[in-house]
């Protein structure tokens, strides 16, 4: 991916409520050509895309209804293209969850739902909301079986976490990795060409910019096999 040519054009989906350019400058030290946008239309014409995210989910769900971009996110999944979720656009993808009102992305079975440590069960851990720090992740299935976003990345390796809540997927083989706080928690997903993370990449040195390395070469041999 030396020549302009070779590059595959990355869309960050823009909704006003994530760390943009930290991604847009991974996906860019990675070999994308990379646009940041809340246009449907460049989504549509996008090799790959990159939803990420922070902050409330109904605050964003309301932003992606606003820019038009609900049915052309879910349309870009059917159309078999990848698209990395991280953090809050992970969460983003399910239909509910508890933090808002608004319904979800509905592209992964299952619902969002609150770390809550000592309420129910006296005996349970004291563990801190929001999740914050790094984590070891394992994953589900052995390197050579993974998808090719995550080959490469040794069980145990740690990173970036900022979340007060979890995702809950209803099919236990749309999990990819977990990781502990509390008990098992899901740190990624896999749903054909849906890759997502509950972890950050960008703010987890090499490793994290190793899963957008992999996330850019995924997208240039698909968008490749497309044409051909």
């Amino acid at each position: 991916m030396n020549e302009q040519e070779h590059r595959p054009r990355i869309v960050v989906i823009n909704h006003q409520a994530a760390n943009i350019h930290s991604v847009g400058k991974a996906l860019e030290r990675c070999g994308a050509d990379v646009e940041i946008t809340g246009s449907a239309a460049a989504l549509s014409a996008a090799d790959g895309a990159v939803l990420p995210g922070v902050g409330a989910s109904d605050a964003a769900m309301r932003a992606l209804e606003e820019l038009g971009l609900v049915e052309p996110i879910r349309e870009f999944v059917r159309s078999g293209r990848p698209l990395l979720s991280v953090c809050l656009g992970m969460q983003l993808l399910f239909p509910v969850s508890d933090e808002g009102q608004l319904p979800g992305l509905d592209l992964v079975g299952g619902r969002v739902v609150r770390f809550e440590f000592g309420k129910t069960d006296p005996g349970s851990p004291r563990l801190k909301v929001p999740h914050m720090g790094w984590n070891s992740i394992r994953f589900t299935a052995p390197d050579d079986e993974r998808h090719p976003v995550f080959r490469g990345i040794p069980d145990g390796s740690y990173f970036y976490f900022v979340h007060s809540y979890h995702c809950v997927p209803s099919d236990a083989s749309d999990v990819a990795a977990e990781t502990e706080y509390g008990g098992p928690v899901c740190a990624a997903v896999v749903k054909g060409e849906l890759i997502a993370t509950q972890f950050h990449p960008e703010k987890s040195a090499d490793l994290g910019l190793k899963i957008y390395a992999n996330f850019v070469r995924h997208v240039a041999e698909t968008a490749a096999a497309r044409v051909a």
